[in-house]
């Protein structure tokens, strides 16, 4: 089964998060959320979609695949996943490790799988380990309002919908604890986006948070490959650091862990190399008792790619949904939580076909 030919598709939409005219925060650069789609299509009539990290990127990841790898699988065999995906990553190592190029290496492998599961008819988590739950549960991952009141008021708006677990991406203590005032009871995982520019900075954050139900601290220092500094962190923090979505490499998780530098390892498989790549650093994570949680705040197959992961994995772990309401999502309603959870697809491959225009 070759490879005939493989396109890409630029998803655009609208969105509201339930800012206030103050509350803009830091999403003053998002005005759409983006999505690449990529689909790679074969002589056997099958065709299997992936996602490379997007958002603005979006274009960029895009010519990357268009102009480097999409010429470089023509001809290839789909079957062929592992021997396949380790001729592109090194033939195309010089152009980076960590980036667009790695970005649309992760959508071509995540199409891989989906043709794959297509053609033995099966879903995606069969071959993954099977299905251990029909359903996932969600938790909302909150974009930064930078304001009390917006934090508290959606904290509140996530709960309504069914939501058990929140993230922040909030940097300011006002807006933390007044998340925690409004559900004191509900864990609160915090984003940082690498904040602080020093190790002293990001302890004392996370000596603040920790009476507030903090769940983790997520990337606490600039920069983020900085794992020694992380490490550090870990070893003074009184509550548990998460980290690994900025990872390019399953060799930057081995550090990782060879370093204990995290509680929570954050692998994204739009990023890090598609799902081969996340079951690598799933195997690493079981090895070195470190929990892992993905990232996969997006909307396209790289979620519904984590949806079957998670499904299928042994220990039971959230998944990420951003707390966005999208005017034209790229698989409809399907992706939206119910009463804090997202079934299962059982049908061939990743199960459901994207809603292009």
């Amino acid at each position: 089964m070759r490879i005939t030919r493989v396109t890409t598709h630029h998803h655009r939409t609208g969105f509201g998060y339930g800012a206030s005219a103050a509350g803009v925060g830091g999403n003053l650069h998002l005005r759409a959320m983006d999505t690449l789609l990529v689909r790679v299509e074969t002589d056997a009539g099958i065709h299997g979609w992936g996602e490379g990290f997007g958002f603005t990127l979006a274009e960029t990841t895009k010519d990357a695949v268009e102009r480097l790898i999409a010429p470089a699988c023509i001809g290839e065999d789909a079957r062929d996943i592992t021997g396949l995906m380790r001729r592109l990553f090194r033939r195309l190592h010089n152009f980076g490790r960590n980036g667009p190029v790695t970005f649309g290496l992760s959508a071509i492998d995540i199409a891989l799988w989906d043709i794959r599961a297509k053609a033995e008819g099966r879903p995606l988590h069969a071959l993954l380990g099977g299905a251990q739950r029909a359903s996932v549960p969600a938790y909302a991952s909150l974009l930064r309002y930078g304001e009390p009141e917006d934090v508290a008021r959606n904290v509140m708006r996530a709960l309504g919908r069914g939501y058990r677990h929140i993230k922040l991406h909030e940097v300011d203590l006002r807006c933390i604890a007044a998340a925690h005032r409004a559900a004191p009871e509900v864990p609160l995982m915090l984003d940082i986006n690498c904040a602080w520019d020093s190790e002293e900075e990001a302890i004392e954050f996370c000596e603040a948070v920790a009476p507030m139900n903090a769940a983790w601290v997520e990337e606490p220092v600039w920069p983020p490959e900085d794992i020694p500094a992380i490490a550090r962190i870990r070893a003074a923090s009184p509550v548990p650091v998460a980290a690994g979505e900025c990872n390019g490499t399953v060799e930057e998780f081995c550090r990782m862990f060879e370093l204990r530098a995290v509680d929570v390892a954050q692998p994204s498989v739009t990023k890090i190399g598609g799902i081969s790549a996340m079951l690598e650093v799933a195997e690493l994570a079981r090895e070195m008792g470190v929990r892992l949680v993905p990232h996969c705040p997006y909307f396209g197959p790289g979620l519904l790619a984590t949806l079957h992961f998670l499904a299928a994995s042994e220990e039971e772990e959230p998944i990420e949904i951003y707390f966005a309401d999208l005017d034209r999502a790229p698989y409809g309603e399907r992706l939206v939580p119910r009463d804090g959870v997202i079934a299962l697809p059982d049908g061939p491959g990743l199960g459901w076909e994207p809603e292009l225009d």
